[in-house]
């Protein structure tokens, strides 16, 4: 048996005493600075606070690719979109009325989600390559808007972001680490809720086969819809966070390149699991930070490393699994003996497997 299940057959409190402290510790990394993963030319904690806000951005993405398998190229236009949120909304360089920096979080999340909307509503009806293109398209408007549209600065961007009366919000990168880190956590309980609801149920459906779950009755279009609102609104909630702790927001942080990255940590980690992703921006955001002598060869790195992922684990790290209601998931352990299998895996064929040896 291996780890994966022996973690599914621990009940739900025995899981929870495992997390607990690991929460605990990885609240604490940025104050215990361990040897082993210190970074070097970069400051620790916003090593860290970097790798956060990777893994929130991937949370985000993993809803639209990972739970209902639409091909998004371009979502760091929803991460664009809500850093401008907050620099409108509280630099000085604006003329807008400037408001506390933390309202502006869920003003991003909300206008992000209106954003979605726009983008959702006739494209989703597009599948696969086509999406795709849409999508890229859609990142590479909202950066030559920023570009071309004068109160959005260009280049020039705007400074003092996120700041209270002159001063920025928190004064060291730890504080901004804990914060993200804090609605990671939050994030990852509604989401995980949503799996497990008929909303989930539904995602699962569309990714596995759209036209089989249309067939069943799935409101498809719908659904999608909800994906991409919902991933749309924590990309925005990335982006604002991301502007209030840099305090400068200009058109340059919101290219295609880096929507790559996002899209490499959620197929680097594993398309569709929650704890996959956010392995896969651990990896994406800290081996840059801390290898600083192949920084410069990253994409070239990562390329490579999907390339055989695809060959050897099309998974990624962390394959997705199939998601049960807490009964039928009890339902499973029972009829199967063991805790849930990696998608793909069939149990019954692992009984016949276990039955031929």
């Amino acid at each position: 048996m291996n780890i994966s299940q022996r973690w599914n057959n621990l009940s739900r409190p025995a899981q929870w005493g495992f997390l607990v402290p690991v929460v605990v510790l990885i609240y604490f990394l940025p104050v215990l600075n361990p040897p082993l993963i210190a970074t070097t030319g970069t400051d620790f904690p916003t090593a860290m606070f970097d790798v956060a806000r990777y893994a929130l951005v991937a949370i985000g993405l993993n809803v639209v690719v990972g739970q209902a398998g639409l091909l998004d190229l371009g979502y760091v236009g929803f991460f664009a979109v809500g850093a401008y949120v907050a620099a409108l909304f509280t630099s000085p360089d604006s003329s807008l009325h400037k408001i506390p920096y933390l309202w502006t979080l869920p003003l991003a999340m909300a206008v992000t989600m209106i954003f979605g909307i726009i983008l959702g509503t006739p494209t989703l009806r597009l599948r696969g390559d086509y999406l795709a293109i849409v999508t890229l398209g859609f990142g590479e408007i909202i950066r030559l808007l920023a570009d071309n549209v004068d109160p959005l600065r260009g280049q020039v961007g705007f400074q003092a972001v996120g700041t209270v009366g002159g001063k920025p919000l928190f004064e060291n990168a730890t504080q901004w680490y804990w914060l993200t880190i804090t609605i990671i956590i939050a994030v990852l309980m509604l989401v995980g809720n949503l799996e497990r609801s008929r909303v989930g149920r539904a995602w699962v459906a569309i990714r596995e086969d759209e036209d089989v779950a249309e067939i069943m009755g799935v409101a498809t279009y719908k659904f999608k819809i909800w994906a991409f609102v919902i991933g749309a609104a924590i990309g925005g909630l990335s982006g604002a966070l991301y502007a209030g702790k840099v305090g400068f927001v200009n058109n340059q942080s919101f290219d295609v390149v880096t929507s790559m990255l996002f899209l490499a940590a959620v197929v680097l980690g594993g398309a569709g699991n929650k704890v996959g992703v956010l392995l896969g921006a651990a990896v994406v955001a800290y081996l840059p930070l801390r290898f600083v002598q192949i920084a410069q060869y990253n994409f070239l790195i990562f390329g490579i490393a999907l390339i055989v992922l695809m060959i050897f684990r099309p998974q990624g790290l962390l394959g997705a699994r199939q998601r049960l209601l807490a009964h039928g998931r009890k339902a499973y352990q029972r009829l199967i003996g063991r805790g849930e299998q990696l998608s793909g895996e069939s149990a019954l064929a692992s009984e016949r497997a276990g039955e031929s040896r």
